[in-house]
């Protein structure tokens, strides 16, 4: 599927917002899909097409996979990442080809009061270095006409090849990707081993990625927008503030500058751009670890179901439903659970009677289920994430585990009331 046929699948089903009269890339934008919430086209901000909150729900995601919203988790769980990959001469994202290189034609948007400057959020980097290769989106702060400040976190895979040809002085060669099919943004926001993006993808598609070569050699998939560049091995610039999965303001870090050298794209392109702390980027950031809690709570217990909640800011909190075969199994789901996603914070373990998604349903769990002293998990000095503005100077949290499962030799203490025929 095309960037462009799943926005007229959204628009079919009466799922899209559209715009038509001009607005703002500077606060307006932002503001207006903030408020929205659902995915939203933009059909004039400064004479572009821009779409928002694309992914901006479990309902369009599921609808993306193929499956009902309850079996997310069992679909990015079964999946491994072997599909095919092919290699092609042309593709639509070579009707124009622009040599002289002027990113502030794009419309970059500016989210928040206290943005460093405008910032691309849904790009796609590919990244290719001595026969490896990534693909993962970064925030990129625009630092001038041809040029952007990546946010390269340490030692994720896009860092590690930077640092690689840093070393030996050369530069790494990028092809930055706005508007490719769904599937694929979102294999590139999931830990899969090194350089198996695309063929995640193909695997989650059922059918082949294509990908084409850019002038630099870095092999992309049709798109909307490809702005093709090199990493500079010295040049940084400071990058920040920006508004991360909190809603907080991250820290301003000196960050590597990629020097854009030519701008390809089809005609009329739409932009893709993600709120940060909005619907989107809280599911890109979160649902891909669902699948490893999933699979490391079925090592120790029969595991049902996993989310991250929104208000957790889909990072930090977990529910995570079992089957419930003997005491500990709560305890056990959560230790796995930390151990699958180290930046996790706060997790509760519900039994199957327990919708996970209805947070009174988890509440009315922890109100009945739960005593203090015996069924409350306190982890103290561990490794948190970064993003977490509770967390100490030092990186390290406490987490806390909650067990709200029955207890099983008292089942029929907990056994809720049913109306026949409800």
């Amino acid at each position: 599927m095309i960037f462009r046929d799943f926005i007229n699948q959204l628009k079919t089903s009466g799922k899209l917002v559209e715009i038509q009269h001009p607005v703002s890339p500077e606060f307006e934008a932002s503001r207006i899909a903030k408020q929205t919430k659902a995915p939203i086209l933009f059909h004039d901000i400064s004479g572009s097409k821009v779409i928002m909150n694309l992914l901006g729900s479990r309902e369009e995601l599921a609808s993306m996979l193929g499956v009902p919203k309850e079996e997310i988790i069992r679909k990015l769980s079964e999946v491994s990442p072997k599909g095919e990959v092919k290699l092609v001469s042309d593709s639509p994202t070579l009707e124009v080809v622009e040599e002289e290189v002027d990113l502030t034609k794009l419309p970059i948007l500016t989210h928040f009061e206290k943005d460093g400057a405008p910032y691309i959020t849904a790009g796609i980097v590919v990244s290719e270095y001595e026969g490896s290769m990534n693909a993962s989106i970064h925030r990129l702060m625009l630092a001038g006409k041809d040029k952007l400040a990546a946010r390269l976190v340490p030692p994720r895979h896009t860092y590690l090849l930077h640092k690689k040809a840093a070393e030996k002085g050369e530069p790494l060669p990028v092809a930055i990707v706005l508007g490719c099919d769904p599937t694929i943004i979102y294999a590139t926001s999931t830990r899969v081993p090194v350089g198996k993006e695309f063929e995640y993808a193909s695997a989650l598609k059922g059918a082949p990625v294509e990908l084409f070569e850019c002038e630099n050699g870095v092999k992309v998939p049709h798109s909307e927008i490809v702005l093709e560049g090199y990493i500079d091995p010295v040049e940084r610039v400071d990058e920040g503030p920006f508004v991360d999965i909190t809603g907080t303001y991250d820290h301003v870090r000196k960050e590597p500058v990629i020097r854009i050298t030519r701008v390809i794209h089809r005609k009329d392109p739409v932009y893709h751009g993600i709120l940060p702390a909005g619907p989107e980027h809280l599911l890109m950031m979160g649902v891909p670890y669902e699948p490893r809690i999933y699979r490391a709570v079925g090592e120790v217990t029969t595991v049902k179901n996993v989310v991250l909640t929104e208000g957790g800011c889909c990072y930090l909190h977990a529910v995570v439903q079992i089957e419930k075969q003997t005491e500990g199994d709560g305890k056990n789901a959560i230790m796995a659970a930390f151990a699958a996603h180290t930046s996790l914070k706060h997790v509760v373990v519900v039994d199957e009677d327990i919708n996970i998604f209805d947070l009174n349903d988890v509440e009315f769990a922890v109100a009945t289920r739960v005593k203090g002293d015996i069924d409350i998990l306190t982890i103290p000095h561990v490794r948190g994430s970064s993003l977490d503005p509770r967390g100490a100077p030092d990186g390290t949290t406490t987490k806390v585990g909650i067990d709200a499962t029955k207890v099983l030799v008292e089942k029929e203490n907990f056994e809720r009331a049913v109306i026949p025929g409800e």
